[in-house]
């Protein structure tokens, strides 16, 4: 399982990680550059965009090989890495990005590597000969890498941060449950849910971007993950697309979410105004439509359960359909609508039993 909510700048800087791993031969390459105490300047993509701005040096074209890339590092311009790391094209080069691209770098050899990484959008790694630091720069956003053992401390707190949100969160979800079978759901309550949910994934997603920055070292937090986070991302969709009005669609959401800061995404209000519910306060009732609950019969096809809620309107309407009513939905045989009504008894029996344990 891998956490792929998030696009965008975030996957360009995991792709740029997962490249400069432990394991991978740039890696490797860039190690025994920061041994030597060498400094480094290191653009991976020989794209016509970046050979333009390219000015002295000499042609390379060999294999890539952490010895030879070591051994050009000695010199004082910029390396051109092939995309896919096979070759280095380019050594001793100049590099003349724009020069009216921000930058909040101050050593010449950093602020060129965030020009051109910003301009060309185009992964660049620079080595710092004096302090040895190593950072990435991808996406519009840069990353130190970080030693082994220090970074797996933190991605084993972080791990044990997420144990701890997805307790709550899946206590607020079986809350949520009752609350929908009893047909008294308010906005709040929902609203909660969303809002553990998206930084659960958070906590999940910076987990993901150290467990590729860890390479070969984080088999076991994979594991760990993989069991932890497993099914969340789809839970939370349905509950979503349960209150969204029929316009909005529920990656718009997602992505209205993704861009709030992390204590806007804690205040109730500001995660509201993501579902775009209209003039709605907190305390108001709010019903469902009941795909969530549809979604565990396994047997229902997706398309079905749409027609199902858009036939019904809400849940608590649902809930009271006969199979007869059922089988009034295009699509919905006798055996269908059996499991359907079944389904829902059954997860209404055993929500009222579990208020009791």
């Amino acid at each position: 399982m891998v956490v792929t909510r998030y696009s965008g700048a975030n996957e360009t800087m995991r792709n740029a990680l997962s490249r400069v791993a432990p394991g991978q031969p740039l890696r490797d390459g860039i190690d025994r550059i920061v041994r030597s105490k060498a400094g480094a300047l290191l653009v991976l993509s020989d794209d016509p965009e970046v050979l333009a701005i390219c000015s002295g040096g000499f042609l390379v074209d060999s294999p890539f090989s952490p010895q030879r890339l070591s051994e050009l590092a000695k010199m004082d311009g910029a390396i051109i890495i092939t995309e896919d790391g096979g070759r280095i094209a380019r050594a001793n080069v100049h590099l003349v990005p724009d020069p009216t691209v921000p930058t909040s770098e101050t050593g010449t050899r950093h602020r060129t590597a965030e020009r051109v990484a910003r301009s060309l959008d185009v992964p660049v790694i620079s080595a710092s000969e004096e302090m040895g630091v190593i950072n990435v720069y991808a996406g519009g956003t840069k990353r130190q890498l970080q030693e082994i053992g220090p970074l797996l401390d933190r991605a084993n707190q972080a791990l044990q941060t997420l144990e701890r949100y997805k307790v709550r969160l899946d206590d607020a979800i079986a809350k949520l449950t009752s609350l929908e079978i009893e047909d008294v759901v308010t906005v709040r309550d929902m609203v909660s849910v969303v809002q553990r949910g998206e930084m659960v994934h958070r906590i999940a997603d910076e987990i993901e971007t150290m467990i590729v920055e860890l390479g070969v070292d984080a088999r076991l937090l994979r594991l760990q993950l993989d069991e932890i986070y497993s099914d969340i991302d789809d839970e939370l969709d349905l509950v979503i697309a349960d209150y969204l009005p029929p316009a909005r669609h529920v990656d718009d959401t997602l992505g209205e979410m993704a861009r709030l800061r992390d204590d806007d995404v804690l205040d109730a209000r500001m995660a509201l105004t993501s579902m775009h519910l209209g003039d709605v306060d907190l305390d108001d009732d709010i019903s469902p439509r009941g795909l969530r609950l549809l979604r565990r019969v396994s047997t229902l096809p997706a398309d079905v359960a749409a027609r199902i809620v858009n036939d019904f309107g809400d849940l608590a309407r649902l809930q009271r359909a006969t199979v007869d009513d059922l089988m009034d939905v295009d699509g919905v045989d006798a055996a269908i609508a059996g499991t359907v009504r079944d389904t829902l008894q059954r997860v209404a029996e055993n929500t009222i039993l579990d208020q009791y344990h």
